[in-house]
């Protein structure tokens, strides 16, 4: 940028200001931050009244303040080089900049979390043929994919301190484009703070077996409240269990198509099939898992053998399907695992709880439930693509929801839960 066009732009900038332009902020900032003002010719008073304008811009929240004193410190360094130097200015603000300070400390003190010293900090234990991958591997996968398809522009990020001026409807100016789905902490916290399930192979769920993937495909009859697995032999449907030959027609709107491809991730682990040592090693475990693969209802239920341990007396665990499948045509289950699978049969809780690491644990497997949404009858879940979230939320035991208003006035607090 030549001093001609920098003094342009200045000029351009102080106009968006005093027309309260939402863009103002925006641009100002990023002109702060990507220029060296005075190599750009601007003047000392120049830089003052940039740097004065585009402070007050921000947005009255302390999470801004930041910003906010770093530019009002800029201000009062170059104050004394301007014509405006003037003590009574200066101490206007320097009491700025100090109150800036204490707004942004109380902001801080209050955002701290306090952490009892006695309370545990809870083990998820997980239990997989696969660690390598599953805990490692899958995890940046989905962390990968998440930033990609949410992170922010830099001019995105820029908008998003400001937002104290009227706003204007004006879809096309993408410098005040600042409302992304990335732009809500929760939205990202609930992305970036999981454990994510994904698989290292394509997953395809249809109404039809045109386009089944490489892998393998398993049959299914599910509607509400129903559902049974099938074969495909000599031209017609068959029991899965006794090969008895139904009266089921292949354009059944109930009918389920479940096939895998073969290992998509270069990073997978892969390994012979002890049981089906003919089988190429890529193949070896999207069969595993295709010849595990249940159904519950129109529900499919994907079987990673992932099992996992907590103390359900303190910690649940919320298994939730990915918003984004509704992008790929599906709606994921959601369960809350509470307590020990099988418990109702001795021997396996018995033969599961053998380990001295495994005392006072409750365990359960961690399963996929996809289904189809009304009107789709393709999806296709690429590899590396997070289907399924993990999240440990407290036992319903450990806490209450009561009245804030019972607190008041020493009243007995109302139970809700």
């Amino acid at each position: 940028m030549t001093h001609e066009d920098a003094r342009a732009y200045f000029n351009y900038l102080l106009t968006l200001n005093l027309r309260q332009e939402e863009a103002f902020g925006p641009l100002a900032l990023a002109f702060i931050k990507d220029h060296d003002l005075e190599q750009l010719g601007l003047r000392p008073e120049e830089q003052f009244n940039l740097f004065m304008a585009t402070a007050t811009a921000f947005s009255a929240e302390p999470k801004r303040y930041t910003m906010k004193l770093e530019l009002l410190q800029k201000a009062r360094q170059i104050l004394p080089n301007t014509q405006y130097n003037d003590p009574e200015l200066g101490r206007d603000l320097e009491h700025l900049v100090k109150k800036t300070q204490s707004d942004l400390l109380r902001y801080s003190e209050a955002m701290k979390v306090s952490r009892s010293h006695s309370m545990d900090r809870q083990q998820v234990i997980i239990d997989t043929d696969f660690p390598e991958y599953f805990l490692d591997i899958a995890q940046k996968r989905a962390s990968s994919y998440y930033q990609e398809k949410y992170r922010l522009t830099k001019e995105a990020k820029t908008a998003q301190q400001f937002g104290n001026t009227p706003k204007n409807f004006e879809p096309d100016n993408t410098s005040i484009h600042r409302e992304f789905p990335g732009a809500c902490a929760p939205f990202m916290n609930a992305r970036t703070h999981a454990f994510h399930v994904l698989l290292p192979f394509d997953v395809q769920i249809s109404r039809s077996p045109e386009k089944s993937l490489e892998g393998g495909i398993r049959i299914f009859y599910g509607k509400m409240g129903y559902s049974y697995p099938l074969r495909y032999e000599m031209g017609k449907l068959c029991s899965y269990h006794d090969r008895q030959v139904l009266d089921v027609d292949l354009q059944d709107p109930n009918l389920i198509f479940v096939s895998v491809s073969a290992i998509k991730d270069s990073e997978f682990p892969q390994r012979a099939s002890e049981k089906h040592p003919s089988i190429h090693p890529e193949f070896a475990y999207p069969m595993a898992v295709l010849e595990h693969i249940g159904s519950l209802g129109p529900f499919i239920q994907i079987s990673c053998n992932i099992k996992i341990w907590f103390d359900a007396a303190i910690v649940s665990l919320l298994v939730q399907g990915a918003p984004d499948l509704a992008e790929f045509g599906l709606q994921g289950g959601a369960g809350l695992l509470t307590r020990s699978y099988a418990s109702d049969k001795v021997e396996s809780y018995v033969h599961n709880l053998s380990q001295p690491w495994q005392e006072g644990l409750s365990f359960n497997f961690v399963n996929l439930h996809l289904a189809l949404n009304p009107g789709i009858d393709h999806a296709l879940i690429p590899s590396g693509t997070p289907i399924f979230s993990i999240y440990p939320v407290l036992n319903r035991q450990c806490y209450r929801y009561i009245d804030r208003h019972t607190l008041d006035h020493n009243q007995k607090p109302i139970d809700h839960g």
